[in-house]
């Protein structure tokens, strides 16, 4: 990593542990106010729903406006966002403010993981983009570990709008650490195509290019695999460590921490390999595959927790290898409307994977669910694979 631009990746990080604090707190906090499940689900997909929603429209902004001017903005008024909340909810007590508050974070974070997508392709002049991913990827993984760390300990000292207004000032010293970086590292960015389509244009446009790059719908049928995989282990994995194994809270919060530290471990493989990004995606993808299997052997604690560390550690990587094959088929000046669409549709099954769950869960047992899934994603990405082999696997071919 560039010293000059180091600044960048530790602005990723604050804003990762702000975000990722505020989501801790407020479906916790909402359940502490009200003592209703009900209401603390409700936050949760406030939370989530416009995050999810609202990539294509962020997309299409960033390919229209200067892409720091919107890290930046988004910054300041996730910022702001926190301040008139808790502002609001001392002059009029509800827990509206709240979900208000997650609802609107998670729009404005949105534009910020997009505005650094765009970043990471336009202002890192020759550096190599899959190592510049995997250590955004890093970066990114650290403040989605310790968010709820620093949110956990801090509502255990302090009342929760202190905490909120702290997760504001996180937000504050990540946009201070993009000026500086501005300041030190001078990116030269393209000039934002203001006339730019928006709106039901960019979404064909974007559509167009679904259609005529046979790679890019290879990535979204791969990626919907990984995410229906990882979203079916992610809703059941409580109930397999606490419940059919027995473990306590503990164990199930060290199984975590091994997860986030294979991922590391995982990152920093890919931040220095020399491997192409298609060997890697594919590496990545068994080896998930292989976890999906082992996890379904829910009885045996020791081969379920090797499967959920291999899950878990290498999505990233498969993640690192998609992001690389986006930049390499997208054009620049469409960068971001399709690259929204894209994200958006390979995170829908990812949700799907805990309905599968509530829906199956009364006619199958668990581990069964899991390897059915697990074979779907495999059978899924061979069929893939092998018929866009010519288009996702070129390293290959160029042999």
């Amino acid at each position: 990593m560039i010293s000059s631009n180091h600044h960048f990746f530790v602005s990723l990080l604050l804003s990762r542990l702000a975000d990722q604090m505020l989501l801790f707190l407020v479906p916790l906090v909402i359940y502490q106010l009200t003592g209703s499940v009900a209401w603390s689900g409700l936050a949760f997909f406030f939370e989530t729903l416009p995050r999810f929603v609202a990539f294509p429209l962020c997309g299409q902004l960033c390919d229209r406006h200067r892409n720091d001017l919107l890290l930046r903005l988004s910054q300041r008024w996730r910022m702001a966002t926190c301040v008139f909340a808790i502002l609001g909810y001392l002059a009029l007590p509800h827990v509206a403010w709240l979900i208000g508050l997650s609802a609107v974070v998670g729009v404005l974070s949105t534009q910020g993981v997009m505005a650094r997508e765009m970043l990471l392709v336009q202002a890192f002049g020759s550096a190599r983009y899959e190592r510049l991913i995997s250590h955004a990827q890093l970066f990114d993984q650290l403040g989605t570990v310790l968010g709820p760390v620093f949110a956990a300990a801090l509502l255990a000292q302090l009342e929760w709008e202190v905490v909120v207004v702290v997760i504001a000032l996180g937000f504050l010293l990540s946009d201070i650490t993009v000026w500086r970086w501005q300041r030190v590292a001078r990116p030269e960015l393209p000039v934002p195509r203001s006339a730019s389509p928006n709106g039901y244009r960019a979404l064909l446009i974007a559509g167009r290019h679904l259609r005529t790059s046979p790679a890019l719908p290879a990535s979204i049928g791969l990626a919907m695999a990984v995410n229906l995989l990882l979203g079916t282990l992610l809703a059941t994995a409580p109930a397999i460590v606490t419940g059919i194994q027995g473990h306590g809270e503990i164990y199930y919060g060290a199984l975590q921490a091994g997860g986030a530290l294979a991922t590391v471990l995982v990152l920093l493989f890919t931040a220095r390999s020399l491997i192409p990004a298609d060997r890697l995606g594919l590496v990545a993808y068994t080896a998930m595959a292989l976890g999906g299997l082992m996890v379904s052997v829910t009885a045996m604690s020791w081969l379920y927790a090797l499967g959920f560390l291999l899950v878990v550690g290498f999505d990233k990587m498969f993640s690192v290898s998609i992001r690389s094959l986006r930049r390499r088929v997208i054009p620049p000046e469409d960068f971001g409307k399709t690259t929204g669409l894209v994200v958006m549709l390979n995170n829908l099954t990812q949700p799907l994977g805990g309905l599968i769950v509530s829906v199956t869960a009364g006619f199958w047992a668990t581990g069964s669910i899991l390897l059915a899934v697990a074979l779907v994603m495999l059978v899924a990405g061979v069929l893939i694979v092998w018929c866009y082999r010519d288009h996702v696997l070129l390293s290959w071919n160029q042999q």
